[in-house]
């Protein structure tokens, strides 16, 4: 029986790939990342969560002046 980690996962039920990165517009995983999250180890997931933030692109906002 294996045992519950510690590490949370980040997604937050915003589940579409973006077709130019590859990656979860919601946790910005890729689909390899996400199929394999409930089978990886403790330190494979903070490897993920690690690289997760340098994914996140500034947000783009439009000034129409």
């Amino acid at each position: 029986m294996s045992q519950a980690s510690d590490v949370p996962s980040p997604c937050i039920n915003v589940c579409r790939i973006d077709q130019q990165t590859g990656w979860c517009e919601g946790c910005f995983r890729t689909v390899r990342e996400i199929t394999q999250w409930p089978i990886a180890s403790d330190a494979e997931r903070r490897r993920i969560l690690a690289a997760l933030p340098g994914r996140r692109a500034p947000k783009k906002w439009w000034k129409p002046w």
